[in-house]
Order: C-alpha cells, then structure tokens, then sequence
C-alpha cells in the first residue's frame, strides 16, 4: 500500500493512464474486429476501406505506447494479405 505522498500520487496517477489506455486499446480492437467482420463477410471493397480506417489507429496505438510497433506491424501485414486475398478471389 502507498504510504508515502509521492507514492499515492502515483497511484493515482497510473489509475488514470490505466483507464485511458484501456479505452485506446479497445478503440482499436474495435477497429481491427470491423475489419475481420468485413473479411469473414466476404466484401473487399468494405474490408479495404476497413483497414484503411483501422491502419493509423493501429500505429496511433503505437505513438502513445499502447501497443508496440511489430505487434501493430504484424497485424497491418497480416491483415491487409488476407484482404489482398479476398479481392483476388
């Protein structure tokens, strides 16, 4: 437990960085489920135009420390093949 006063303020502190990053990193699971929704319906056209949306919220995520930058990477990569994908067909 935070006894002294600098160690309750930072509890304080990181009580509310913690609510918002939670609300930054649902914001942008949010994003990414559009996306998948769009795919696992089968129209290219909504699930680019999806990505293209989800892309800089993902890297946003990035900047403010929410997500690191080959998580963020590895899952613009992945789901831009499988719209890519999905446009071929």
């Amino acid at each position: 437990m935070a006894n002294s006063p600098q160690s309750k303020k930072r509890a304080r502190q990181i009580e509310r960085r913690t609510a918002v990053n939670k609300a930054r990193r649902s914001r942008i699971r949010t994003f990414l489920r559009k996306v998948e929704e769009a795919i696992a319906g089968g129209n290219a056209q909504v699930a680019a135009d999806a990505l293209k949306t989800a892309q800089p919220e993902l890297m946003r995520g990035v900047s403010k420390g929410v997500v690191h930058k080959n998580t963020a990477a590895r899952k613009i990569s992945r789901l831009s093949s499988r719209v890519k994908a999905l446009s071929a067909a």
